[in-house]
């Protein structure tokens, strides 16, 4: 199957995400600073869930430069994880409506890794499907990155039962992390295209 529906149904899905959490940004009745400081709280949740669905964007991009194609498995993969990507908007604003309490950053710990799981599965769907000696298989390696973040998202949630400030810097932690450039599926991609002979 081609790949270019589930880019552009994905490319839609992820741009209404990013839609739906920008209407939480309400400005306040009063023309002050110190009331615009009250929505400090919403401002950062916003702030750090448009990177994470960001680098969701970015990564999925990536990951799909390096695919060929896809199968039905992959066409359920990728729903899954839009699916899990859709729930962030409501975790980021129950976190910041309530200021940050435990249980609602603990919510959001898990709105952030069942995405992470949902996108090692589809990872792993497209390696099924092209195979070890792929393209797609060299760019990805071991993806150690992506195995450390949900390590790092289970300690968040833990955390939270102690200091919900805390889990809040391991995520701002794993966001970082991936912010700072991966070059890998860049790479191997210009690797593919310089070894093939021009025409």
């Amino acid at each position: 199957m081609e790949k270019q529906r589930l880019e552009a149904f994905s490319d839609g899905v992820i741009a209404i995400i990013i839609t739906i959490m920008v209407l939480e940004l309400k400005p306040p009745h009063e023309a002050s600073f110190a009331a615009l400081a009250q929505l400090a709280p919403v401002f950062f949740s916003y702030v750090l869930s448009f990177a994470y669905i960001a680098i969701y964007w970015n990564n999925h991009h990536h990951l799909l430069q390096a695919s060929s194609h896809v199968t039905g498995r992959v066409l359920w993969a990728n729903v899954h994880l839009l699916f899990w990507l859709s729930l962030i908007p409501f975790a980021s604003a129950w976190m910041a409506e309530n200021h940050f309490a435990g249980a609602t950053v603990a919510i959001y710990g898990v709105a952030l890794l069942a995405p992470a799981i949902a996108y090692f599965i589809l990872s792993r769907m497209l390696l099924k499907t092209h195979g070890p000696e792929s393209t797609l298989a060299r760019a990805l390696g071991g993806d150690v990155k992506g195995k450390v973040s949900v390590l790092f998202y289970l300690l968040a949630i833990g955390l939270t039962f102690i200091d919900p400030r805390l889990s809040l810097a391991i995520y701002v932690l794993v966001a970082l992390m991936w912010l700072a450039p991966d070059p890998r599926i860049e790479r191997v991609l210009t690797e593919k295209r310089r070894s093939q002979p021009e025409r």
